[in-house]
């Protein structure tokens, strides 16, 4: 059956002769995807190339100075940004998609507002995020430059983002789980959390990776909010310490210009990280879908 359904390349050819039109968008498809690759492969070729020959031990210490111009703790500060504002982004952007989606009424005027306003808040540029983090978190609530400010600014940058995944992934549960548990007598809730949220973990899952992607690149807003100190934080306050990111570090070594080489060697790094999310997302993806 399968050997009848495909067709030879001199019978895809003669069908897209017979139509000019089809002939051009494949073309047109078939380029772009020559482009989005290539231009993708060049980056990352780029970045290896110049970066690659500059990793040294040096920049594994634990402490940074100008000798050495470590980023380890630029790393270890974007591990514990990461896991501060999905601490505080993930309950709530999951249970604001889960009332949303389950218990609003359809065709309510104030949840289209909400989604509306979701969506636009996921257009804003992260720099105006920023300038409200350090208006807000630094001086108004008097937190400074710190661990915390950064954190929540970034809260604020992947909500929007969470909730939206978050509510389509809840949405494509079928309808005929919901009904099956009533039809067994299971409770609202209890058909929210051991049906529907299991199902749609995948989906809620993709949404909590680009959050984090977006965390781990972030720099803009940062900038503002936690500053640029390149320290682990220490102590009791090491929530209101300044510190620096990944990001930032290549930032701040790339705008010096004396150390480009090793702001090329943070960026293996940076796009090894990254990598290792997607791969590690897509391998709790697969065994929630299995399970």
């Amino acid at each position: 059956m399968d050997s009848i359904n495909k067709r030879s390349y001199g019978q895809k050819l003669k069908a897209y002769k017979r139509s000019p039109l089809s002939l051009a968008l494949f073309l047109l498809v078939l380029v772009s995807t020559i482009l989005t690759i290539g231009i993708l492969l060049f980056l990352i070729g780029y970045i290896m190339i110049k970066g690659i020959p500059n990793i040294k031990p040096e920049l594994f210490q634990w402490e940074y100075n100008t000798l050495n111009m470590s980023l380890m703790p630029a790393l270890i500060n974007t591990v514990i940004m990461t896991l501060i504002s999905l601490l505080i982004a993930a309950p709530i952007g999951i249970f604001s998609a889960i009332y949303l989606v389950e218990y609003a009424k359809r065709g309510n005027r104030l949840i289209g507002i909400i989604r509306i306003t979701a969506e636009t808040l996921s257009g804003i540029p992260s720099i105006v995020y920023g300038l409200f983090g350090l208006l807000f978190f630094v001086t108004a609530l008097r937190w400074g430059m710190s661990l915390l400010a950064g954190a929540f600014t970034l809260s604020i940058m992947i909500l929007p983002l969470i909730i939206r995944t978050s509510e389509e992934a809840l949405k494509a549960v079928p309808d005929s789980y919901r009904e099956g548990s009533f039809g067994l007598g299971a409770g609202k809730l209890r058909t929210v959390f051991r049906i529907v949220l299991p199902s749609a973990m995948p989906g809620i899952l993709a949404g909590v990776i680009l959050g984090i992607g977006r965390i781990v690149g972030e720099s803009a807003a940062l900038i503002y909010t936690a500053g640029t100190v390149a320290e682990i934080p220490k102590g009791r306050d090491f929530l209101f310490d300044s510190t620096r990111t990944l990001s930032v570090h290549m930032y701040a070594l790339t705008s010096e210009g004396l150390y480009v080489n090793q702001s090329y060697a943070t960026a293996v790094i940076l796009l090894f990280i990254v990598v290792l999310i997607n791969w590690f997302s897509g391998y709790i993806a697969k065994k929630l879908t299995k399970s």
